[in-house]
């Protein structure tokens, strides 16, 4: 059997993890609001109309932050259509997914589901169709305390207190062609500036995000970063993230490699921040925030015929991705590199959260249930809170057709001090051979193994339907630590969470 070593030790540090960094997305797109999480007529809906079954799925993961309203939809939100009187509201039609918009559920509905759900709010402001004056109302409608005309009308609409959402998109995929309302990189650089500007003026206690490209291929990259930021560094926090991947080629070696491209992305927007930052002689440092990130490609055929050729319906099913397994060890593997570069990504949303390319699932008449990637999703929001560390490890490798030769183990350690517990997220990329980890933990004294987690399938294609999950994590034997050291086998493709606690 092939054999790695990987040494764990508390000196290690990369970074504190930001719990933001497992949040996730609700856009107004396809099934994720009405038949997803809103539904007055199912029979788990609660007062507000949202599904209790879908409720407790989320509050499982514990996502403590969720993006809102888009997205590509945001681009033409009219927020005020969205609150006050339901009875009273227009109905829109959104030119982002070509679909009629209700707007039975909206900002004061999302605020009260974030609530049910444990989440706070990541709210995007419509910079493609509309501009300054509409996002300082938006804001002074969610956080003033009252007596303006804005903060008034929230108070009319029954919410006498504030949201008091502290972090803001700047717009969304401004870079991109098909987004309404696109800009250049000087208009967007303006524009996001002045923006912020005044967004501040309001409440100077939140926290924007400025839009960075929409993926690593597109043209513009990285000089929209730099050009951007080159207006607006002294006025936002983050830069945004966006990157989604496949397996259209249905190379599943090569597949699990891109996951190394994410990496190489996420350094290069580290280094792009830094060039901007060196220009302007500035002590700030601006993070990332990674807010779209997902496996998708399954459902792309569909997409465009009911976009082209069933437009203006209302939820119809769009982007519903049907995950096999080797789209979990994806996710995981890019749950890794969020992690591995903690210091910096302080915010990601796995896009999206139900229903829409979605760790969950529903029937409009029947149940929820969790998709393969569920369970990654779920083991690091509930084990990686803590002290990310950067494992010393002797790798092994094999070839791959568009990446060369790369290595079997992708892993991460996150130590929580509070809690005495380490936990190592290790992937094994090899599809053939099992691999031997030798592993020390000696800087941990009296550390025991808690539990071994692992998910893996003879079929990489299998899938979780409603009726049956064919995947899912068991339990492997736990092994014995002598001396801070013990032997674990990864099995080929597979996703692995090993726990280890202090000896109470």
């Amino acid at each position: 059997m092939k054999k790695a070593k990987m040494i764990v030790d508390k000196a290690f540090k990369v970074g504190d993890v930001d719990k933001r960094i497992y949040g996730s997305f609700i856009e107004h797109l396809g099934r994720a609001v009405y038949t997803g999480i809103y539904q007055p007529e199912h029979e788990t809906a609660d007062e507000n109309g949202f599904r209790k079954d879908v409720l407790k799925l989320v509050k499982d993961i514990d996502v403590p932050i969720v993006r809102y309203p888009g997205g590509n939809y945001v681009s033409n939100f009219f927020w005020e259509d969205s609150v006050g009187p339901i009875e009273q509201r227009a109905k829109r039609l959104d030119l982002a997914w070509r679909t009629l918009e209700p707007n039975t559920f909206g900002l004061d509905e999302f605020a009260k589901w974030s609530e049910k759900a444990g989440s706070d709010i990541m709210m995007a402001v419509n910079l493609g169709t509309r501009g300054i004056a509409d996002a300082c109302n938006l804001l002074e409608y969610c956080n003033h305390q009252g007596g303006s005309k804005y903060s008034d009308m929230r108070i009319e609409h029954g919410r006498k207190d504030p949201y008091n959402i502290k972090l803001w998109c700047l717009g969304n995929e401004m870079d991109g062609s098909w987004q309404v309302g696109h800009k250049t990189m000087d208009e967007y650089g303006r524009l996001s500036e002045e923006t912020a500007k005044a967004m501040k003026l309001i409440d100077p206690s939140i926290e924007l995000v400025s839009c960075g490209s929409s993926s690593l291929d597109m043209p513009t990259f990285p000089k929209w970063e730099a050009t951007t930021l080159e207006y607006n560094y002294d006025y936002v926090d983050y830069i945004s993230m966006h990157q989604y991947y496949g397996n259209a080629a249905n190379n599943s070696n090569d597949y699990l490699a891109k996951s190394d491209d994410m990496d190489k992305f996420i350094k290069s927007v580290i280094s792009t921040c830094d060039y901007v930052k060196a220009i302007k002689r500035s002590n700030k440092k601006i993070n990332l925030s990674f807010d779209e990130w997902n496996v998708w490609f399954h459902s792309k055929e569909q997409e465009n015929d009911i976009t082209t050729n069933h437009p203006w319906q209302i939820a119809p099913p769009l982007l519903e991705d049907h995950y096999n397994f080797e789209d979990a060890l994806m996710v995981g593997l890019m749950l890794i590199t969020l992690l591995k570069n903690a210091d910096r990504v302080k915010i990601a949303c796995l896009a999206q959260l139900v229903n829409v390319i979605a760790p969950i699932m529903t029937e409009k008449d029947g149940n929820a249930w969790r998709q393969t990637i569920y369970y990654p999703y779920l083991h690091a929001s509930k084990y990686g809170r803590g002290t990310v560390l950067q494992p010393i490890l002797e790798n092994q490798q094999h070839l791959t057709s568009d990446h060369g030769m790369i290595d079997d183990i992708v892993s991460v350690t996150v130590y929580n001090e509070e809690a005495e517990e380490l936990t190592i997220f290790a992937v094994n990329r090899n599809l053939d051979e099992d691999l031997e980890l030798n592993l020390d933990i000696r800087s941990f004294d009296d550390y025991k193994m808690k539990e071994h987690i692992v998910m893996t399938n003879n079929d990489l294609k299998a899938v979780n339907t409603p009726e049956k999950e064919n995947v899912y994590p068991v339990y492997a034997e736990n092994e014995a630590i002598s001396d801070g050291k013990a032997n674990i086998i990864l099995k080929k493709a597979s996703w692995n969470v090993i726990r280890f606690n202090k000896n109470k």
